[in-house]
């Protein structure tokens, strides 16, 4: 089986992030959406041998983006969620060392 990283990869700028996606056996894709619209970010803890996944939550869209943590570039992606204050470092740390389930940012009322 190929590994996330060879054929799902995620880039960014100061304006948008990008998804560039070429699955095994499926047909590519590519998207993106804007830094300005993302209202919830929410971290989902993968179960054992699977990635954890990093959920974009937009204005008027009600699916998410979804990023798994294996992608190329999602480490870079995810700092700079930090970095931009869109999901709490603290509660970063908590979430991928296994102490919490899915995680939301700002919390769900």
């Amino acid at each position: 089986m190929q590994p996330v990283s060879e054929w799902y990869t995620v880039t960014f700028d100061d304006a948008e992030v990008r998804r560039n996606v070429r699955p095994p056996s499926r047909e590519p894709w590519t998207d993106s959406f804007s830094w300005s619209e993302i209202i919830r970010v929410c971290y989902e803890p993968g179960e054992f041998l699977a990635s954890d996944t990093f959920y974009f939550f937009l204005r008027g869209r009600e699916a998410s983006y979804a990023v798994p943590s294996e992608a190329e570039g999602a480490v870079e992606l995810w700092g700079e969620v930090i970095r931009r204050g869109l999901f709490d470092a603290g509660i970063s740390i908590k979430v991928s060392t296994g102490q919490l389930g899915l995680t939301c940012w700002p919390p769900v009322a």
